[in-house]
């Protein structure tokens, strides 16, 4: 009996020993693990089809990052669902380093508005912000509205106004409910597949207006002469069309929103990591050659540090979910 006792007494003390050992090994082994990556390839899932906004965004910061990182960093478009199907192979992915998101508002109102979601919010982490592209407010070129407060002045007369949208929760989605809730404008969503077909149904008179990416709206205004603009409806003004005032200068100190792109990953992925891409992709956009070539098609460039783009995805859920009660905006 005396001799058991010992040897679980001797048993135990190894225990006590080896406990702390195997947690500084799994720290080491976590850290060495930051220290390599990225040892091979990153495989980049842009939740949308190539050719927007935040498709363009994606790829300067791909290109950026990997010159920086030493390793390829390949998209991956994934389209579907809002940008659901994109999150939620990042969402399920290994908490490696190796699989990320590109992530926009989706990311945040998606799981507020539709009836169920494959995965759930805290299955991905915000680790930096790209750039945005400043939403502006656009009417036909022969509109009779010189202002947004002309515009939602208009809609509250007779039957209200069609307001063509991306979809469901879209940023015009939003756009024109933060109209509607906040300055009693009376207008009705129209839901399109995408942002070019939004914009053709204003081109094509089948709605009074909408609400698009910069980078979309733009050529329209500037070299094509279709669109009327109204407003952006960012804090700033577009660098590349800076005679544009914003919805706040006109007395719209709550209608602030843009699509923006960032990067979310799975959640697990060490935080060394997470640092270490933060760091890269904030390089990346701050590089002059690549900011004047995003400033150009009308994206602002933003990169920073993960605690500032944290700060920006709770602030936003906390906004944007305020409206989606208002607005009755969930899926029935």
């Amino acid at each position: 009996m005396f001799l058991h006792r010992r040897h679980l007494v001797a048993h135990a003390v190894a225990l006590s020993v080896m406990a702390p050992l195997a947690g500084l090994c799994g720290t080491a082994h976590a850290a060495n693990a930051a220290d390599q990556w990225p040892a091979r390839p990153i495989r980049l899932v842009v939740p949308f089809a190539p050719g927007g906004a935040n498709d363009l965004m994606a790829r300067s910061a791909a290109e950026g990052a990997s010159k920086i990182l030493g390793q390829p960093v390949v998209i991956d478009n994934r389209a579907g669902a809002g940008g659901t199907v994109g999150a939620d192979i990042v969402a399920k992915a290994a908490p490696d380093g190796y699989t990320l998101l590109v992530s926009a508002a989706g990311v945040i109102s998606n799981s507020m508005i539709k009836k169920s979601m494959p995965f759930k919010d805290e299955a991905l982490q915000p680790v930096v912000m790209i750039g945005l592209a400043p939403s502006v407010i656009v009417v036909p070129k022969n509109a009779p509205y010189n202002n947004l407060r002309d515009f939602v002045e208009a809609s509250k007369k007779g039957q209200g106004f069609n307001f063509a949208t991306a979809g469901t929760g879209s940023t015009p989605h939003f756009v024109a409910e933060m109209l509607n809730v906040k300055y009693g404008a009376q207008l009705q969503p129209v839901p399109y597949k995408s942002g070019s077909e939004s914009t053709t149904a204003v081109l094509g008179g089948q709605v009074e207006g909408t609400s698009e990416a910069s980078i979309i709206a733009l050529p329209h205004i500037l070299h094509e002469g279709k669109f009327k603009p109204l407003a952006t409806t960012w804090t700033q003004r577009i660098s590349a069309y800076p005679q544009l005032s914003t919805a706040v200068e006109q007395g719209f100190a709550d209608l602030q929103i843009a699509h923006w792109a960032g990067i979310h990953a799975p959640r697990g992925t060490p935080a060394a990591i997470l640092e270490k891409l933060a760091a890269a992709v904030d390089k990346a956009m701050k590089d002059p050659a690549t900011a004047d070539k995003l400033k150009g098609l009308g994206i602002e460039p933003i990169g920073g540090t993960r605690p500032e783009f944290v700060k920006f995805v709770d602030a936003e859920r906390k906004r944007l979910g305020e409206i989606v009660k208002a607005a009755r905006m969930q899926e029935q």
